[in-house]
């Protein structure tokens, strides 16, 4: 009776296990679903309505929204696989009755009438040249010991991008500060200013505006970002500062010139994950999508979903 149970239990479990061995594909699509029929849901905030998109269609109005059509077509590839893994990573888990919401609190989405107004004369080139980059990606995510990345975005770095844990609450591994040196000569957002008066400064934090300004203790991420620093006694967070006064970044630096605070900033956005400038300088000098994710996203691969 055993011999047979054994000979059974051959039989049975090592063609299963070749085919598991043999095709990898079958395990993804046991863990992610059947891909070709997945949809987005996404919350329209101006219409007020939740649709329901088509994984590639919802990338193609990712990309659009997210990413100047004008990039390089290498770098719009990489966006494209960025932010189909986004919103699957964010699909199915909020315990909402929509997936993402279509502004910058998630990604933002256009449909093509949205995509007509943005671009204009230009929509028939810009369309087909963003359908090339999603089509030539299809399907395709980043992946972390098999599991979907939280793939962070962001337009410009300060010349690196920062570790997770320095800007929110997680300590991804697979999110560690890179080098990101293209950003410099590619964004015109690298650099900015911005001008208050004294006051004005002192109010909009909540301090007294009769008071001269004292600022200490300003406590810095490796790659130069601002993580907290001390005005008139007050200990502030980079991003309560990067908030009240509307700054690109929370690398910056602090003047006092006369009546006035200058704010001295460099780069654009949170810092975490792919620099989308530093992207497109990467694809300038050569480097394809795939290779341009696994420079951001440390420690990844990328696998297509069936």
């Amino acid at each position: 009776m055993k011999k047979i149970f054994f000979l059974t239990f051959i039989v049975i479990a090592i063609p299963s296990l070749l085919i598991i061995l043999l095709d990898k594909e079958i395990v993804k699509k046991i863990k992610f679903g059947i891909y070709s029929n997945k949809t987005i849901k996404v919350k329209r905030l101006e219409k007020n309505e939740i649709q329901n998109v088509p994984i590639e269609e919802y990338v193609i109005g990712v990309v659009a929204g997210e990413m100047p059509a004008s990039f390089d077509v290498e770098a719009l590839k990489a966006q494209a696989v960025a932010s189909r893994t986004y919103a699957l990573k964010h699909s199915n888990v909020n315990n909402k009755d929509y997936d993402v919401v279509d502004s910058t609190t998630n990604q933002v989405y256009l449909d093509y009438d949205d995509m007509k107004k943005k671009w204009q004369g230009n929509y028939e080139e810009n369309l087909e040249k963003v359908k090339k980059a999603v089509l030539e990606t299809k399907g395709e995510v980043i992946l972390y010991n098999n599991d979907l990345i939280d793939a962070l975005f962001f337009s410009t770095s300060n010349g690196y991008t920062e570790n997770s844990n320095d800007v929110f609450s997680g300590n991804e591994p697979y999110l560690r500060s890179v080098d990101s040196h293209w950003d410099k000569a590619e964004s015109p957002v690298f650099n900015s200013t911005n001008k208050v008066s004294k006051k004005e400064f002192l109010f909009n934090l909540g301090l007294d505006t009769n008071s001269e300004i004292n600022i200490q203790n300003i406590n810095k991420t490796n790659t130069g970002r601002v993580k907290d620093l001390t005005i008139n006694g007050k200990t502030f967070e980079s991003s309560k500062i990067r908030t009240a006064f509307n700054l690109k970044s929370t690398s910056f630096t602090i003047k006092i010139e006369g009546e006035n605070v200058i704010f001295n900033v460099n780069g654009f956005g949170h810092g975490v994950g792919m620099s989308q400038y530093g992207a497109n300088g990467m694809s300038k000098e050569g480097f394809s999508y795939d290779k341009i994710l696994k420079h951001y996203y440390k420690d990844c691969e990328i696998k297509k979903l069936i």
